[in-house]
């Protein structure tokens, strides 16, 4: 293992960090803010030392490094990040303890929107920036920022890439992994930029609007308000973020294949017309669900397909309790928690690809019990799925349901009960934000005991780098030569 390697890509990755923190201070001193514009600069200078003391360490190490010091990195990465994410809000005095600062940071950059803040309005703007800010980074992965802007790293770039990059699939879009991070980097930012337009011409602030555009493309959830989307009541603003959520929860490959003239790409995916079936499914189901709450379908439609999209892409935005819904509605958002968006796209959970995946493999196996010679193979449009890849899945699914029973267990020895302990864990690993009961769409997270907080918050990073990535460092022999 080498660690000098490893100790000088964290530090790159801590100084990248260090420079986003700073960009919070334009805000805050722009809506004069002494106190957080102090905070913001203690923690970014504290940052940057940090990440150059790691770099210095090891500055003699620039080849290229392996799979196993790739693993060791994008792990240590979101720790990281997460922990000094963290002090602008402790620095400020917006979180009373390191455990809520540290949940709120690792919920933010790892788009999972979950929060402690009882009352979110009372943060600074630079604090709003730099918890939406973390969203945006954290959405198409600061690892992979820093693909994009630094020098090429020989091999291992594309083993940082395929560590933190979510979905069972993740070649490149270009022959160079650097240009593949640049391209999905400058697609992200365009959406961004036209949903920041759009939410403004539809009336909200322009600091609003860059907020929620940030938490929307890297479908994470945070708001500036209280009430999340609902605090606008305006049918345009839920358009514009529920049709931007949607393309968040696509993958960014098929945008690049758009954009280089291959226009049928993406209506020929079989991901995103499951994707899209399953929206448009789900909203009309639970529009009639919920019809005797509203006064029109349109008006139900509304709602649901906005909640539909919300928690497909695990963004987590609210435009209505749904913890009042009926049961039927209720069960089939807890359905679509494990779920997820697709693969490649911004979008925590399971991965649409695996679903079907699994549901196709399912249907062989069924197949074969009454033509046990029959050969057939998993295929996901018109590609096979090899043995291993399909094997790697069965593992995924296998091991996030043994994490989201164990840690429902966990929580419940914490005092929760069942149904906020078993949808705070799919919550978080999913990356999702809100539950159901007490930690519902108009409550927080923060009765929840220090040790809960910290549990899960490892849930959130599990879920962000997809299991494998965390746990291969559990393995004895990864650690030997």
């Amino acid at each position: 293992m080498n660690y000098k390697s490893i100790a000088r890509l964290l530090g790159i990755v801590l100084i990248v960090l260090s420079f986003a923190m700073a960009s919070s201070i334009v805000w805050s001193v722009y809506f004069d803010e002494p106190a957080t514009t102090t905070a913001l600069a203690i923690a970014a200078m504290a940052t940057f030392a940090s990440g150059y003391a790691c770099y210095f360490f090891g500055r003699r190490q620039t080849g290229a490094i392996g799979r196993r010091e790739a693993l060791v990195v994008v792990t240590a990465s979101w720790f990281l990040i997460g922990a000094f994410g963290a002090l602008p809000y402790l620095f400020d005095g917006a979180m009373p303890s390191f455990a809520d600062a540290f949940f709120e940071s690792v919920s933010g950059f790892t788009t999972t929107g979950s929060t402690v803040l009882t009352e979110i309005e009372s943060l600074s703007h630079g604090l709003h920036y730099w918890r939406t800010l973390t969203h945006w980074l954290g959405g198409m992965g600061i690892v992979v920022l820093f693909i994009a802007i630094f020098p090429q790293l020989g091999v291992g770039a594309k083993h940082l890439f395929k560590s933190e990059v979510p979905g069972p699939i993740t070649e490149g879009l270009k022959p160079k992994i650097k240009e593949t991070a640049s391209v999905l980097w400058k697609i992200y930012l365009g959406l961004t930029v036209v949903e920041i337009g759009l939410l403004y011409l539809a009336g909200m602030s322009f600091f609003d609007a860059m907020c929620h555009a940030f938490a929307t493309l890297a479908t994470g959830g945070f708001s500036t308000k209280n009430a999340s989307i609902a605090y606008y009541d305006s049918a345009s603003v839920d358009l514009i973020v529920t049709f931007f959520m949607f393309l968040a929860g696509v993958n960014f490959g098929l945008y690049y294949a758009f954009f280089k003239g291959r226009f049928t790409a993406i209506f020929r995916d079989t991901e995103f017309r499951v994707y899209t079936s399953i929206f448009v499914l789900v909203s009309l189901a639970i529009a009639v669900d919920i019809l005797s709450r509203h006064p029109n379908f349109w008006q139900a439609l509304r709602y649901s397909s906005f909640q539909t999209i919300a928690i497909v892409t695990t963004t987590g935005f609210a435009t209505d309790d749904f913890n009042l819904y009926p049961d039927f509605a209720r069960t089939l958002l807890v359905v679509l928690m494990f779920m997820g968006g697709s693969a490649g796209s911004t979008a925590g959970g399971m991965k649409v690809s695996r679903i079907i995946v699994v549901t196709k493999a399912a249907f062989i196996e069924i197949y074969k019990t009454f033509r046990p010679n029959a050969v057939r193979s998993v295929k996901l449009g018109n590609s096979v799925m090899s043995d291993d890849l399909t094997k790697s899945i069965y593992g995924f699914f296998a091991l996030f349901l043994f994490m989201f029973v164990a840690g429902t267990l966990i929580m419940t020895l914490l005092g929760l009960d069942l149904v906020t302990a078993s949808t705070s864990v799919i919550a978080t690993l999913g990356n999702i934000g809100p539950g159901l009961e007490r930690v519902g769409a108009v409550e927080n997270f923060a009765f929840i005991p220090a040790t809960g907080k910290y549990f899960l918050s490892f849930c959130m990073i599990l879920g962000r780098l997809e299991l494998f990535t965390v746990f291969v460092l559990f393995v004895p022999d990864f650690w030997k030569r």
